[in-house]
């Protein structure tokens, strides 16, 4: 079974990484549930028997499926430009914002 130290650190590591601001009390409330609900139910899974059973990324055997490419007509600039309002174009060219 994994062991995990669950503790204010590791829940304001968590939140740091998820971008989410908690106050001091909310930190505090978090170790019981966290160390209660999620580390039950991920160290469930270590209970189970995974002798020759290969990792795998997917559910079934697949492999890239690749296509021939193939030239086709596009739209012409007029066409592409055709609903885009005055001020989102300039030129014949799209406009956007501007990058630094």
């Amino acid at each position: 079974m994994v062991q995990v130290e669950v503790n204010v650190e590791l829940i304001k590591k968590i939140a740091r990484n998820a971008k989410i601001e908690l106050k001091e009390e909310e930190l505090e409330k978090l170790v019981p549930q966290i160390r209660e609900i999620i580390l039950k139910s991920f160290n469930k899974l270590s209970e189970f028997d995974t002798t020759g059973i290969k990792p795998s990324f997917q559910p079934i055997e697949t492999s890239n499926r690749f296509r021939k490419d193939e030239v086709k007509k596009g739209i012409t600039r007029e066409e592409a430009l055709l609903n885009v309002i005055d001020n989102l174009k300039e030129e014949g060219y799209f406009k956007g914002p501007k990058a630094i």
